[in-house]
C-alpha cells in the first residue's frame, strides 16, 4: 500500500475513533431533551482535593467570604496556605473549599454533614486530602510510613487555623510536639551529654523525617544508622584497614544518640563499656572495682579515658600495624 494512502486511512480511522469518544463524553442537550439516554452525571457530592479542577460544578463553590461569614475565627491568613502566588495553595484555588470541599449545600442548609470536617474523619482520610498537594519531596513516602500505620495523621501534628510553631505545628517547637508521644526519648535531651536540640541548634527533623523514610527509624540520610550518623561525622565514615566491629555494625552499640549521662553520649562509662564485649582479652577481664583500684596496677584503667588512653583509634585504624587500634 502506498505510504500516503496508508497515512490517510490511519488519520481517518483516528478521527472516527476520536469523534466516537467525544460523542460518548459530551452529549448534545437537544438530543437529551428528545429522550435519548443521558450520560452518567458527575456526583454532586464528590469533593476534589486542593488543586483539582473540574471535578465539581463551579456553582457548588460559594467562595471564602461566605465561609468566613460564620466561621470568622477559622482564618488561615498569615500561613503558607494563604500565599496566593503559589498555584498549589488554597488561596490560589478555592480558599476554604479547597480542603473542606464545595460548600453550596452546607451554606444553604446549615447541615454540618454536607461539608468536610477533619475532626470527624479518620487520620487516614484527613491525610489523604492533605496528600493531594503535599505529595512530593519530604512527604512522598507518607503512605505506609510508621506514623501512618499507627493512626497518626497530618492533623495530629499540624494545625491549619491555629498553629503554634513553624511548619503549622500544634506546639511551639518540634521537640515539644514530639514529646507528646516520644516522652522517654525527649527526656534524654536533659541529660548531661546530649545533642544540641534543647538549645535550638538542632531539631528532631535534623535526623528524622516524620513523613516517611527509606531508612530505619525514619532517619533522613542513608539506609542504615551508621550512614545517618556519618552524614555529619564524616571523619568516622571509613573504610578502615582495621575496623572495629561494633562501629561497622551500628553506632548505637556504644552511643546513645538522644542523650546520656556519660561522656560522648556513651551508653556506659569506660572501661565497663569495653568490657561488655572484651571479656577474654589479654587484659584482666574482671570488672574494675574499688579493690583493684587500691591493690592492682591495672586500676589506672578506671581513670580518665581508661581503655581509650592507648586504643585511641577506637573507630578504626588505617595503620598497617593498627590491629589493636592503638595510637
Amino acid at each position: 500500500m502506498n505510504v500516503h494512502r496508508w497515512f490517510a486511512c490511519a488519520t481517518a480511522m483516528s478521527a472516527a475513533v476520536f469523534g466516537l469518544t467525544v460523542g460518548l463524553i459530551v452529549q448534545d442537550p437537544i438530543v437529551a431533551a428528545a429522550g435519548a439516554p443521558a450520560r452518567v452525571k458527575t456526583q454532586a457530592a464528590a469533593v476534589p482535593g486542593p488543586g483539582v479542577q473540574g471535578a465539581v460544578a463551579p456553582g457548588d463553590y460559594v467562595g471564602e467570604a461566605t465561609c468566613l461569614g460564620c466561621h470568622d475565627t477559622q482564618s488561615y491568613q498569615g500561613t503558607k496556605h494563604a500565599v496566593a502566588f503559589n498555584e498549589r495553595t488554597p488561596a490560589a484555588t478555592h480558599g476554604c473549599e479547597s480542603c473542606h470541599g464545595p460548600g453550596r449545600a452546607h451554606a444553604d442548609s446549615g447541615d454540618p454533614a454536607l461539608i468536610r470536617n477533619f475532626k470527624t474523619m479518620t487520620p487516614q482520610q484527613g491525610s489523604a486530602i492533605c496528600a493531594t498537594c503535599h505529595n512530593r519531596g519530604a512527604h512522598a513516602l507518607w503512605d505506609g510510613s510508621q506514623h501512618d500505620q499507627r493512626n497518626v495523621g497530618c492533623a495530629t501534628c499540624h494545625s491549619i487555623h491555629s498553629p503554634q510553631g513553624p511548619s503549622q505545628l500544634k506546639a511551639s517547637t518540634e521537640m515539644a510536639l514530639c514529646a507528646t508521644c516520644h516522652r522517654p526519648v525527649v527526656n534524654r535531651q536533659h541529660r548531661f551529654s546530649h545533642m544540641p536540640v534543647r538549645e535550638g541548634n538542632m531539631t528532631c527533623s535534623s535526623c528524622h523525617n516524620p513523613h516517611g523514610s527509606t531508612n530505619v527509624r525514619l532517619l533522613k540520610a542513608g539506609t542504615t544508622i551508621d550512614e545517618s550518623c556519618t552524614s555529619c561525622h564524616t571523619d568516622k565514615r571509613g573504610p578502615y584497614l582495621w575496623e572495629h566491629a561494633p562501629v561497622s555494625e551500628s553506632c548505637i552499640t556504644c552511643h546513645e544518640p538522644h542523650g546520656s549521662n556519660n561522656p560522648r553520649m556513651l551508653v556506659s562509662k569506660t572501661p565497663f563499656l569495653c568490657q561488655r564485649c572484651h571479656v577474654t582479652s589479654r587484659h584482666p577481664p574482671t570488672v574494675y572495682d574499688g579493690y583493684l583500684l587500691q591493690n592492682s596496677p591495672n586500676g589506672n584503667k578506671i581513670y580518665a579515658r581508661s581503655c581509650v588512653i592507648c586504643h585511641q583509634q577506637i573507630h578504626g585504624s588505617n595503620s598497617p600495624s593498627g590491629k589493636a587500634l592503638l595510637r
